[in-house]
């Protein structure tokens, strides 16, 4: 039975003094603890009853999980526990990854922003995420501390499905990755909602392009989708398109139709499939439109 009351249930807060001992706990506690960040989502579905853990592992006050560093060889580090506000504010994401920027900005309202993650964006692996799109065409990576050590884990390769991820019991995420940007890279997220502000994503449309000599249009284009399939998706074959083909109005609109043929959305309250396939098509037309002038205009200027 789902919980209706305003309340949150009685559970146990536990705050870890190192990541072993975090991770040791979850694994000791399975079934029994969930970690806790940012708990935007962790609350909500706690008071609803549909997350019943007796114990929240809070991990935020670990050593670099609130951590913005930027390399200029290796790229950028965003701490797992970073809010989206402080990435919106943080001077080198806007320089060198403004997509990322954009998409944070499109969450929720600012006071769910000061708590909100993107590591938790990931975590939840809810095809919707605002910023999962952007994390991919940056081509993100995770760094993940284990029971058994630390590893990576490719973005792309980290979703299994709706709310599932490749992470095991006592996994967890400490930091984001992105490795330099492309060159001149320019950028558009576009998510329609059924509001301005604080909406769920029934279409989420990212593209970054960037110049490519090696390539015949002299371009390369990535183009990532939300809330229309399982899990977050990279449209590779639209890509390879706009590699082989200039970026003309016709080009464009046959990439669009690839971006709507490789989508399986489905029915629910916020819209019908056939309306998000729609709308993939429209708003890719309208991101790729607005990429291929930015990238235009820049090489103008130069």
């Amino acid at each position: 039975m789902i919980n209706v009351h305003a309340g949150l249930p009685e559970f146990e807060y536990v705050k870890p003094g190192t990541m072993a001992e975090a991770s040791r706990f979850l694994v000791d506690h399975v079934g029994e603890a969930r970690l806790f960040t940012g708990g935007t989502d962790t609350f909500v579905r706690m008071r609803d009853g549909f997350w019943k853990e007796k114990y929240l592992v809070d991990v935020k006050h670990l050593q670099g999980m609130r951590t913005i560093r930027f390399d200029p060889e290796k790229g950028l580090t965003l701490g797992a526990a970073v809010n989206m506000n402080e990435v919106i504010a943080s001077a080198e994401v806007n320089a060198h990854y403004p997509l990322l920027a954009e998409a944070a900005q499109t969450v929720a309202s600012y006071q769910l922003r000061n708590r909100a993650t993107i590591a938790g964006n990931i975590c939840n692996a809810s095809p919707a995420g605002d910023t999962l799109g952007a994390c991919l065409v940056y081509n993100a990576s995770l760094y993940v501390h284990g029971v058994d050590g630390l590893r990576d884990e490719l973005l792309r390769t980290f979703f299994c499905g709706p709310g599932k991820t490749v992470l095991h019991v006592g996994d967890i995420v400490t930091e984001l990755n992105f490795p330099i940007p492309p060159q001149g890279a320019r950028g558009k997220y576009i998510k329609l909602g059924r509001n301005v502000i604080s909406d769920l994503a029934i279409v989420g449309i990212t593209v970054l392009g960037f110049p490519d000599a090696d390539v015949p249009s002299g371009f390369r284009y990535r183009i990532a989708l939300a809330s229309v399939a399982p899990t977050p998706l990279v449209v590779e074959a639209a890509g390879g398109l706009l590699e082989e083909k200039a970026a003309s109005a016709e080009t464009i609109e046959a990439a669009a139709q690839l971006v709507m043929e490789a989508c399986s959305p489905i029915d629910d309250v916020r819209g019908s499939a056939r309306y998000r396939k729609l709308m993939v098509r429209n708003l890719t037309r309208r991101a790729l439109t607005q990429v291929a002038s930015d990238l235009a205009a820049s090489g103008e200027a130069h």
